[in-house]
Formats: C-alpha cells, sequence, structure tokens
C-alpha cells in the first residue's frame, strides 16, 4: 500500500518538484520509505506502506532494461501465481514484491495485461521507448486517483487535499457536483466537488502518448459483462469466497480483522482464520452507554468461536464535536455518513497494536441484496417498465419546524412543483430516502446564482439508462457497486485506513466474487429471496446458526445525540460561513441549517450535509492558505 503522485507535460519539463511536494504530502499513506523518478516530460513519485517483501521492493521499479518504470499503490493478491507463470516465460524480477507483476504483466501484453491482475491497485507505468504515460485504476475502484489536466500536462495524486495543498488545485466548487454531493451524501465518480479535478474511473485506463499529446482513456472491465453461471449459487459462491480468503491473507507483516456483529465481517473473519498462517486480531468498535446498536456482545462471541484474540474499542459521545473536523478532512472527500468514526477508531486501534492490514466486511450489502430499498427499486423499476406511474410512490422525507416554512415559503413565491422522473431514469438512489430528503428541496436552500448554475441538471441523471430495462436487477446491483458501495464504503476504508498508515482489504470487493454474483443472477434471478440468502448458504460451513440467523443491524452509532452533539459545537459554522460566500446556500437558509435540523423519516438530513460540506471547504481553503503562505515566504 502507498501513495503515489507525478506529473507529465508535452515540454521537456518534468516539474519533479511537485511530484515530490506532492509526495511529501502523502507520507501517512506510506510512512516506510519514498522514491522518486525524472525524465524528460515526466516524474513520478512514492511513498510506500511496507506489506510484502518488507526490505527488497523500494519503488520506483525499474524494468531489467530500463525500459519500463512503474509506481504503484495497492496490493496483487495473485502476484504469487503471476510470479511463477511469469518466470516460466522467462521474466527476470528484480524484486520479491507484487506490484512488480504490474510492470511485466505490461512489458508481456501491453495494455491487455492488466486483465492478468487480481487485486486493488492504482499504478502510472513509463515506457521510455514509446514516451507514453499509462495510468491505471482497479475494477472495482478499492485505490483512488486523482487527475488534473491542462493544455499539454497532467498531474495525478492518490489524494485530493494533496492536490490543493500543493497549489495544483484551487478551492473552486464545481455546482453540479455539489448538487449531486447534497443528493447522495457523497460525489459520485468520475467527478470531485472542485473545477477541473476528476478521477480515474474504477476498471479504466488512461494513456497519454508526449509525441503527438494523444491522451485516450478505455475502460477496460465492465461488471455487467460477465457471462451467465447456471450452478448451485451456495456451491459457487463459497468457492469463490474461499480463494479469495487464501490469497487476500497473504502478507510480510500482521493481519487483522474489523469484526462486527453483522454476517458480512463475520465472513470475512472465518475466511482470514480459516487460510492465516500466523496470528490473527479482531477489532471491535461499540459506544459509551451500550446503545442498542452496540455490536461488541456479537462481535466478541464469534471471535471466541474462532479463538481470536480481540481487542474492544469505545467511543465516547462527548469526543465526537472534537475529533469531527480532523475526521472530515482524513476522509479527503467529503462524505456525509455520521458511522465514519467507528471506522477511524478501528483503524487507529489496528496501527496502535502495530496490525498494519486490516480485511473489513464491506460489499456484501451492495452485492446480496442488504439494501431493502435496492430491491424496491427493482420493483418499481419492473412497474415503470410496464408503463406504471412511480413517481407518487417515492416518499419525500418532511422537512421541519422553521426549515419546512423556510421551503414552503420558497415553493410559494416560485410556484416549485414535486419534480418528476424522466422517462428513462431507473429507479434507483431516488428510492433512497438519502436522495429523496433532497430532490426539490434542497434547490431551495440554494444562492440564486449557484440555481442558475444548475438549470437542466438532473441529478439522477447517472441512473438514466436507455429503455427497454431486461433485468433491473443487474443493473441496480451494478449501480449500487459504482456509487454508494465505491464512494462511501470503499472511499472510507481507504482513507481513513491510510489516515493511520493502515492498508485495508476488502475480500467481499473482489471482483471475480462481484463476476460470479452477476453470473449467477444472469441464470436465477434472487432479488425475491430474502436477503443476503445467497450468501448465508454459501457461509453455512463457515459460520455457526446462530451467526447466520442474526438479524442485520448496520454499523450505526447513536445517530441523534451525535448528531446534537455536533451541531451543538460546530453548527454555527453554517452562519454566514463558507457555503455563504462560495454562493452555494443562501444566507437565510444557512441560518436554519445551522441550527441542526433532522426530519423524522431522514437518514442523512440536509443540515448535516451542509455541516459536512462546509468543514470539508474550510478544511481545504486552510490548505490553500498556507501554500500561498509558503510561496510568499521564499518568493
Amino acid at each position: 500500500m502507498c501513495g503515489i503522485a507525478g506529473s507529465i507535460s508535452s515540454g521537456a519539463d518534468n516539474d519533479a518538484g511537485t511530484a515530490a511536494q506532492l509526495c511529501a504530502l502523502l507520507r501517512h499513506r506510506g510512512p516506510d520509505g519514498e522514491g522518486h523518478f525524472a525524465d524528460d516530460h515526466v516524474a513520478l513519485s512514492m511513498r510506500r506502506l511496507a506489506i510484502i517483501d518488507l526490505e527488497g521492493a523500494a519503488q520506483p521499479i525499474h524494468s531489467r532494461d530500463d525500459r519500463y518504470v512503474l509506481v504503484a499503490n495497492g496490493e496483487i493478491y495473485n502476484h504469487v501465481e503471476l510470479r511463477a507463470e511469469m518466470a516460466a516465460a522467462g521474466v527476470d524480477f528484480v524484486t520479491n514484491g507484487d506490484v512488480e507483476t504490474i510492470l511485466h504483466a505490461y512489458a508481456m501484453e501491453g495494455e491487455a495485461g492488466v486483465s492478468r491482475l487480481r487485486g486493488m491497485f492504482a499504478f502510472a507505468l513509463w515506457d521510455r521507448a514509446q514516451r507514453r504515460l499509462v495510468l491505471g485504476r482497479d475494477r472495482m475502484g478499492e485505490k483512488p486517483l486523482y487527475l488534473v489536466e491542462r493544455p499539454g500536462g497532467l498531474t495525478f495524486c492518490s489524494e485530493l487535499r494533496a492536490l490543493v495543498a500543493a497549489g495544483v488545485a484551487p478551492v473552486d466548487l464545481d455546482p453540479v457536483s455539489v448538487h449531486e454531493y447534497f443528493h447522495y451524501s457523497y460525489v459520485p465518480e468520475p467527478r470531485t466537488p472542485l473545477k477541473g479535478v476528476r478521477k480515474l474511473p474504477a476498471g479504466h485506463l488512461l494513456t497519454i502518448d508526449v509525441d503527438g499529446w494523444v491522451v485516450e482513456q478505455r475502460r477496460y472491465w465492465d461488471l455487467l459483462s460477465c457471462p451467465p453461471i447456471d450452478a448451485d449459487p451456495a456451491s459457487e459462491i463459497g468457492r469463490v469466497l474461499d480463494e479469495t480468503g487464501r490469497l487476500i491473507i497473504r502478507s510480510d507483516v500482521p493481519v487483522g480483522v474489523a469484526l462486527s456483529g453483522g454476517l458480512d465481517s463475520s465472513i470475512v473473519a472465518a475466511l482470514a482464520v480459516r487460510h492465516a498462517d500466523r496470528p490473527l486480531t479482531a477489532f471491535t468498535v461499540g459506544y459509551s452507554g451500550r446503545p442498542a446498536t452496540d455490536e461488541r456482545d456479537d462481535a466478541i462471541a464469534l471471535a471466541r468461536h474462532l479463538d481470536l484474540p480481540v481487542q474492544e474499542i469505545e467511543i465516547n459521545e462527548n469526543a465526537i464535536p472534537e475529533s469531527f473536523e480532523s475526521l472530515i478532512a482524513e476522509r479527503d472527500d467529503p462524505i456525509a455518513d455520521i458511522s465514519g468514526e467507528g471506522y477511524r477508531a478501528v483503524m487507529r486501534a489496528a496501527r496502535d497494536a502495530d496490525v498494519p492490514v486490516l480485511l473489513l466486511g464491506q460489499g456484501g450489502d451492495e452485492l446480496f441484496w442488504g439494501y431493502e430499498w435496492a430491491r424496491r427499486a427493482v420493483e418499481l423499476a419492473e412497474r415503470k417498465q410496464r408503463g406504471e406511474d412511480v413517481n407518487s410512490l417515492l416518499d419525500t422525507p418532511a422537512p421541519s419546524g422553521r426549515l419546512r416554512r423556510l421551503l414552503s415559503s420558497w415553493r410559494s413565491a416560485h410556484r416549485s412543483r414535486p419534480p418528476q422522473a424522466a422517462d428513462d431514469r431507473l429507479p434507483f438512489y431516488d428510492v433512497a430516502p438519502v436522495f429523496r430528503s433532497a430532490e426539490g428541496q434542497v434547490e431551495q436552500l440554494y444562492s440564486k446564482s449557484w440555481r442558475q448554475a444548475l438549470a437542466g441538471v438532473d441529478p439522477g441523471a447517472l441512473f438514466r439508462v436507455p429503455r427497454p430495462w431486461d433485468r433491473p436487477d443487474l443493473l441496480v446491483t451494478d449501480l449500487l457497486c459504482s456509487t454508494y458501495l465505491l464512494e462511501n464504503g470503499m472511499t472510507q476504508a481507504d482513507r481513513l485506513g491510510m489516515s493511520s498508515s493502515v492498508e485495508t482489504r476488502l475480500p467481499l470487493v473482489d471482483y471475480r466474487l462481484a463476476e460470479t454474483v452477476i453470473g449467477l443472477r444472469k441464470a436465477q434471478r434472487d432479488d425475491h429471496l430474502s436477503a443476503k440468502s445467497w450468501l448465508k448458504a454459501a457461509a453455512a460451513d463457515l459460520l455457526p446458526s446462530w451467526v447466520l440467523s442474526r438479524p442485520k443491524k448496520g454499523f450505526t452509532p447513536p445517530t441523534d445525540q451525535w448528531h446534537r452533539r455536533i451541531f451543538d459545537s460546530l453548527g454555527g459554522r453554517l452562519e454566514n460561513g463558507r457555503l455563504v460566500s462560495h454562493q452555494v446556500l443562501a444566507a437565510p437558509a444557512a441560518s436554519q441549517l445551522s441550527k441542526g435540523p433532522f426530519p423524522s423519516q431522514s437518514v442523512v438530513p440536509l443540515s448535516f450535509k451542509a455541516l459536512v460540506l462546509e468543514l470539508w471547504v474550510r478544511d481545504l481553503e486552510a490548505l490553500a492558505a498556507r501554500h500561498a503562505a509558503s510561496k510568499r515566504a521564499t518568493a
């Protein structure tokens, strides 16, 4: 696991200074070493967290003939098998590390070589003979890569904050991205909240040829393109889970498991115990006062069953406000998810225990119908396909108190009507309360100029799919993986892990598992079954029945209490704050949101989304100000 950065230009200048500066800002992603490479046109830098081949796999990695130079972030889980195949074909390795297989896969097969990689990765490979830079990202998107493009040049980096702190990207908010944020609680890729900064999408390659300055981006993997699988779901999923567990446990350093009382993390823990060749440690988090959402007792019971030592972490409600701003900064992207403090607490505990690799259970809900609203979306899509009007079936949580009066006044003045979904909009995220609470309402909180900038913008454009929709269940699964799982689950795992210099691994996000589920689903539907039926059947030989039959709780803190404490301490930042000065929110709306209204039916209220974004902008502006001051001091 590492952080990578670099730049390329059509001119001979390589901007090595900026690459090195970005690298220094990524130290938390790689405290064990750094490396740099500069050539005409290109500069590459990286920070290393040593996991495989601790002493010998420093980067950048050069091929024996010095034609190829690689920096990479992540882990190639099937590196043992790839090394054996490549050695048999005559490859002469220079390290015993896993990511060197990326370099040789490209040398042997060109861009097609990426299809041999099974793991999580973002990489930059410089081909000195072709004068070509290749950027790549893993299929599911576990590892990030941000891009800033300009005429005749491009800069890339593992984190957005570093680009701002180095002066590469100004804090200039993008209206469409911010609008999407208020609907999704995050910004779906490839967009970011800042103008001029985007992400290389998951499952994509970007090539830049210096000669002629040819930039091409292509998708090398599509989840829905996998073939049907006519097999027993329990057996097939169980086989792939076991294979994934065997590959993902490989490490030259201690490995731990983040364990809740839920099915997904329980499966991950059981797989880890089955395949580990060294002692493991489980980490579980709970909350002061042990509210109903505290899952420590369930986690400890399973740990004892698996003979796993377990460390408990308790989050004190009183400390939430004072740590909230740093949590937002460490997540890098603005993500309005109040459960983030739990993830961060587990990562910090793992690092304190000298466990730099942590397995987590993200992915099970998205692949196996863990969200009831997702199955509801499939049902509504099929009804819409039959010609029914489903708009009236989508409930919008009602605002409360003064905010309700403010919105009512705005609607009256502007004769606002509830939004009508486009004919090709697949019922998807607009079924989820987090989206419904914003659609048709958040516009009324914006300033006049912000509303004008959003004229004609559909926040549901991401799930506008040409009709007919033959298999809405497949479409919904694919969209879940490329939105919520990617931008909430995987992003928080990566950033909060890396902020503590911990590598997070997500076995249930393995692309082979995802392909297997889709392939089986093409042959036989399962959305009519109870939640996670296939996954539970596959795990029957891994877990005791009392784990398989537990009701789902979700990784949820005492939300109401935390929300109130956060707003009592920090809500005033919204009053005439940065979102007002950037002309996102109208001043009266910001004033009402600063009081923290939380409608009873809302999951993530607009007030919380606004506060997270406000504090995120403040953090970036502070980084930009420090950079400007440093430049003035050295001028």
